[in-house]
């Protein structure tokens, strides 16, 4: 019966605590309320998400239990507790359920207005990493835009004057041969006005918002590589059909998605050859998501992964930038284009590779 009774009890301090800290649900980092002793009060949702957890069974074990080394969150718990400093910091494992690996995190431990009772926030380290560099690329994305906008500006000014010329010039000129000339000068100013409107285009076409499927998009892409390369490469399709539907811009989507898997070919160029080539399009949702520091419930998570050799690493610190490209010929505007699109829908687009396996992961929240 006691054994009743203290189960009881602990539901009814499970359900105070749930109400009392609910607004910590809404963190994306892993926030636990702890006695000195390790008992856990409350854990929030990102807590359960992480472990993989209801948060009943996170409560149930001691806080302590939960790292591989416990010296260090039971020594620190302990001694915020019992006022011998505000605050602490270390950095930790964090155990997960088998066969997940142990998660490197960084522990903050904080007092609360409960003198028994103390905060132990856990930020995952490799999220503090996106996130640094999630915000470098955006205050280096609007920075880049802006030179390049401008000087698109200044290129697109005289090109005109200097086509008009050319066709002047080459209605003057009584030898054939010299008007070959003219038409170089008037096929090389249309193609540097291409390449301007191109680095115009995200910033002055109008957005165009309806709903959007994103399978939709990935078969008219999946249409389009299919149709540029129909020997040697081949398009696997991996999707998750209850992905909902959400306000964007369809064309926009289908021209980011484009121009990553259009890279991804492109790298592919060997394989295809050989005939041993795999891209794959693969959708899933992601839950409790931070992007660009905000926090979503849902959101999309769209994968373009090819066999290739990899990104070049001179290159990984520096692939969204514009006119930086790891081809000859290649004009650099592909993947700076694509996460100028994805921005433009509150998401962000990432990419992890080795040699064999490249993944660009584009991010969009969603409803």
């Amino acid at each position: 019966m006691n054994a009743g009774g203290d189960d009881a009890a602990r539901e009814a301090d499970a359900a105070a605590a749930a109400k009392t800290f609910a607004a910590l649900d809404q963190l994306a980092t892993m926030v636990a309320i702890v006695h000195a002793d390790g008992r856990c009060v409350f854990a929030n949702a990102a807590f359960e998400s992480v472990l993989g957890l209801s948060r009943r069974s996170v409560l149930r074990v001691r806080l302590f239990d939960w790292f591989v080394e416990s010296r260090a969150i039971s020594d620190t718990v302990a001694a915020v507790a019992r006022n011998a400093f505000s605050t602490g910091r270390f950095d930790a494992l964090l155990r997960r359920p088998a066969p997940a690996e142990p998660l490197p995190v960084h522990a903050i431990v904080s007092q609360t207005d409960d003198g028994d009772a103390v905060v132990v926030e856990l930020i995952e380290i490799e999220q503090q990493i996106r996130l640094d560099r999630e915000e470098r690329a955006q205050g280096l994305a609007q920075a880049s835009g802006e030179l390049i906008r401008n000087l698109a500006h200044e290129i697109k000014n005289p090109l005109g004057g200097i086509r008009g010329a050319a066709q002047l010039l080459g209605m003057e000129l009584a030898q054939p041969a010299l008007a070959e000339y003219t038409q170089v000068i008037i096929e090389e100013v249309d193609r540097l006005q291409l390449l301007v409107d191109r680095l115009l285009a995200p910033h002055r076409l109008p957005h165009v918002v309806s709903d959007v499927n994103i399978h939709e998009v990935c078969e008219r892409v999946h249409a389009l590589i299919a149709a540029e390369h129909p020997r040697g490469l081949r398009v696997v399709r991996d999707y998750d059909t209850s992905i909902p539907e959400f306000r964007g811009d369809r064309e926009q989507l289908i021209q980011a998605v484009l121009n990553i898997a259009r890279n991804a070919a492109q790298a592919l160029t060997e394989r295809i050859a050989e005939g041993s080539a795999v891209l794959v399009l693969r959708t899933r949702v992601a839950r409790q998501v931070t992007i660009d520091k905000r926090r979503w419930r849902l959101a999309l998570e769209l994968h373009i992964e090819d066999n290739g050799p990899g990104v070049r690493a001179d290159l990984r610190d520096r692939i969204f930038y514009p006119l930086v490209s790891g081809r000859e010929g290649g004009s650099g505007l592909g993947l700076t284009l694509a996460q100028t699109f994805v921005q433009q829908h509150d998401g962000t687009v990432e990419f992890e590779s080795e040699p064999g396996r490249t993944i660009f992961k584009i991010l969009v929240p969603l409803p």
